[in-house]
């Protein structure tokens, strides 16, 4: 993985994100950061009203699965997320609930965890001169999770900056 444009130009991209970004999704990332978040981290969970906001967020088409998920398990899995030191059961807790894939699990982790996840996306990835795989594992994971941890670190930026600059690059040069 390698980034296709110049470390220098993250902060200029990243302050690109909020234009390029519809309106639907201004209003849920808002929301997801000033209610959802602030709530679950204060809570130690997440209630099943703050997981389908996220779900609507990443992932509308998903929906009815997201929707078919029991409250009590939302709050089971949100809390072992939170509290667990194992990343791999932090990411993968995620993928048990039903319409939650990689990418949707790293959203939550994006949020819940804003200095050390990125969210794990086609965009980024393209950002990066790299493919979604047909089904990800853990170590894609943490080798793409490594990485922008790393890219964040040499520009001295956050983790959602680093996370706007690369949506925002493939959203402006990626051929769909």
């Amino acid at each position: 993985m390698k980034l296709r444009f110049p470390i220098g130009r993250i902060t200029e991209l990243a302050d690109q994100y909020d234009e390029m970004a519809s309106e639907r999704d201004r209003r849920l990332t808002e929301e997801i950061t000033k209610e959802v978040f602030p709530a679950y981290l204060r809570k130690g969970c997440l209630t099943k009203e703050g997981f389908l906001t996220v779900c609507a967020w990443k992932t509308p088409r998903s929906k009815p699965h997201c929707k078919s998920n029991d409250s009590a398990l939302i709050k089971e899995i949100s809390a072992l997320a939170l509290a667990t030191k194992s990343e791999r059961l932090r990411i993968q807790a995620w993928t048990l609930l039903a319409g939650v894939k990689w990418p949707t699990a790293s959203v939550f982790l994006h949020f819940a965890f804003p200095e050390r996840y990125p969210i794990l996306d086609y965009r980024a990835l393209w950002s990066l001169q790299e493919k979604a795989p047909s089904q990800y594992t853990f170590s894609f994971w943490k080798e793409y999770t490594e990485l922008c941890r790393s890219l964040a670190a040499q520009a001295k930026v956050t983790m959602r900056t680093l996370d706007k600059a690369l949506w925002t690059f493939s959203k402006l040069k990626q051929q769909t």
